[in-house]
C-alpha cells in the first residue's frame, strides 16, 4: 500500500494550534524514504521520523478508488466507509503520540454527475482500465463526474484526533488504529466537532503522527514533531446522495452495517 510518497502537496501544519507542542531529541538525517513514510523525514525529530503507516484494507479502497469513491455528508455527520484504518510501526514504545486526521481539497473545482457528451464515441476512459483512477472528468457508462465551476468557498478547516490520544508508541503499535468515530458533515454550523466539508468537491484524507514532548521551551520545534501520510486511493467525492449506482452496490456488498439492504431489494 502507498503512503505519504505521492499526491497533494502537505502544507507545513494540520493544525497550528495543536502543533505547538514543543519537540525533543536530536534530528534525523537526510535518508532515502521507503515506502510506509511520508514526505519531508529529513530533519524531524528522532521519535517521528522513522515512524511508518500502511493502510489497512487497502484492496477494498482500491476497488472502490477505481470506480471513484464517494463519500455520504449530512447535517448529523456520517462515518465513513470504508473506514480509515493504519497500522504503525517505527514508533518509540516509551514516547507519547497523538493521532490525527483532516482532509484537504484535491483541486479547486465544483463537480457535478451527469451524461457526457460523445460517449458513443468512446473517448472518455474506461474506468477499470484508465491509468488515473479519477481522472478531472471521469466516465461512468452514460454519466460522468463533470467540473461544474470553482469550488465552493472552503470549508471551515478541522481536524478529528483519535479518542485514545495521547498514548504511548508502543500502544499505538499493538494494535491496528481505526478511525471509525470520525464524521463527515455539510453543515457550516457543527457544533459537534465533525470534519466540515463541501458537498460535490473531492477530498484527499490526511494522517498525521505526533509526537508530545513534555518540553516547555521549544515551540519554535514544532515542525519537527510530527509526521503526516497521504494514501492516494482514499481520495473521493464528497455526496449528499450516491451518484454512481455501481459505488452503492460495493458499499452494500462490502459494509457489514448494510446486512438489511442486502437481504432486501434496495434500490440502487
Amino acid at each position: 500500500t502507498r503512503g505519504g510518497g505521492s499526491g497533494p502537496p502537505i502544507p507545513p501544519h494540520p493544525s497550528t494550534a495543536f502543533l505547538g507542542v514543543p519537540g525533543e531529541g536530536s534530528l534525523c538525517g537526510t535518508s532515502p524514504s521507503w515506502a510506509g513514510e511520508g514526505p519531508g523525514t529529513s530533519g524531524k525529530n528522532r521519535r517521528v521520523c522513522h515512524a511508518a503507516a500502511r493502510l489497512e484494507m487497502g484492496s477494498l479502497w482500491e476497488e472502490f478508488n477505481r470506480l471513484g469513491t464517494e463519500m455520504i455528508v449530512t447535517k448529523a455527520g456520517r462515518r465513513m466507509f470504508p473506514t480509515f484504518q493504519v497500522k504503525l510501526s517505527g514508533l518509540d514504545p516509551l514516547a507519547d503520540y497523538v493521532l490525527l486526521m483532516d482532509f484537504i481539497p484535491l483541486d479547486d473545482k465544483r463537480y457535478r454527475w451527469g451524461r457526457c457528451n460523445g460517449d458513443a464515441g468512446g473517448g472518455e476512459p474506461d474506468p477499470g482500465g484508465a491509468e488515473s483512477p479519477v481522472p478531472h472528468r471521469y466516465a461512468f457508462h452514460s454519466s460522468s463526474w463533470l467540473a461544474a465551476g470553482r469550488a465552493d468557498p472552503a470549508a471551515p478547516g478541522r481536524v478529528h484526533f483519535h479518542p485514545d490520544s495521547p498514548a504511548k508508541g508502543a500502544q499505538w503499535m499493538r494494535q491496528i488504529v481505526s478511525f471509525d468515530k470520525l464524521k463527515l458533515t455539510n453543515n457550516l454550523l457543527d457544533d459537534n466537532g465533525h470534519i466540515i466539508l463541501n458537498s460535490m468537491h473531492r477530498y484527499q484524507p490526511r494522517f498525521h503522527v505526533v509526537f508530545v514532548d513534555p518540553r516547555r521551551d521549544s515551540e519554535r520545534f514544532a515542525h519537527q514533531n510530527f509526521k503526516s501520510f497521504s494514501f492516494p486511493e482514499t481520495q473521493f467525492m464528497a455526496v449528499t446522495a450516491y451518484q454512481n449506482h455501481r459505488i452503492t452496490q460495493l458499499k452494500i456488498a462490502s459494509n457489514p452495517f448494510a446486512k438489511g439492504f442486502r437481504d432486501g431489494d434496495p434500490e440502487t
